[in-house]
């Protein structure tokens, strides 16, 4: 299992929102870079960034700071917020960015994605994001009556390299990752799932493990790493644990 310390961008600043409610955030770090580079330095595989901007935008708006966290790390990392067309999606990689995370568009045109997966296979995650247990959009500003395991099916055969599954109820407010609804989503898709939303402490992760569905492809941690309710040496432990058993 991936554990993906994430870096959400408001103003060019590093902060978490509470339920993805941009009048909630709490800064963090002020120096983005500085914060990848602190994530990479604690061994970290993989960095999850998201320009929260952006996605209520539906452009990309941080870009300074994506290309600052860039510059300073050399780990892959996966970015989403605003991506919605190909020539966003082509920049981005052709920046250095490892995977781009399409959320809305994901929702309202499903061919932009499919071509984006044909033309850049395995660089491509499909964003469900749900509130209720169903799909939001637009920022998580609006809500559809579509299921996170129906926006899934729709990329079986798109050849995705995952789907990122982020319970907004839960998300930033440390109140345990939504174990049930990420394993349900991994057993009924044959694309990996990445968990995200709620993780409070090393027994979410534990508990994501525990679930023994292999197709749990990673969790993303935010708030926990910044206030220290997550040791990274032990996190990692839990998560490498866990590739040896399989």
């Amino acid at each position: 299992m991936i554990i993906f310390p994430a870096i959400d961008l408001k103003d060019g600043h590093c902060v978490r929102l509470q339920r993805g409610e941009m009048g909630t955030a709490t800064v963090f770090n002020l120096d983005p870079a500085a914060q990848a580079k602190s994530f990479s330095d604690a061994g970290f595989p993989w960095l999850h960034c998201v320009d929260l901007n952006g996605a209520f935008e539906g452009r990309s708006v941080n870009a300074a700071a994506v290309a600052a966290i860039r510059a300073a790390i050399t780990l892959p990392i996966e970015l989403g917020g605003g991506i919605r067309d190909m020539k966003g999606i082509a920049a981005w990689l052709e920046a250095g960015i490892t995977r781009v995370i399409l959320g809305t568009v994901a929702l309202t045109n499903p061919a932009l994605v499919k071509e984006a997966a044909r033309a850049f296979p395995g660089r491509i995650v499909v964003g469900a994001d749900a509130k209720g247990g169903k799909i939001a959009t637009e920022g998580w500003a609006e809500t559809t009556d579509l299921t996170p395991v129906e926006l899934g099916k729709r990329f079986e055969d798109a050849g995705v390299a995952a789907v990122l599954y982020t319970d907004v109820d839960r998300d930033g407010l440390l109140g345990g990752v939504n174990v049930t609804a990420t394993a349900e989503l991994a057993r009924s898709l044959s694309i990996p799932v990445i968990a995200s939303g709620g993780v409070s402490g090393i027994n979410d992760i534990a508990a994501l493990v525990a679930a023994n569905e292999p197709n749990i492809a990673g969790v993303v941690v935010g708030r926990a790493l910044y206030d220290g309710r997550i040791d990274p040496s032990k996190a990692l432990a839990v998560a490498i644990g866990a590739q040896l058993k399989k």
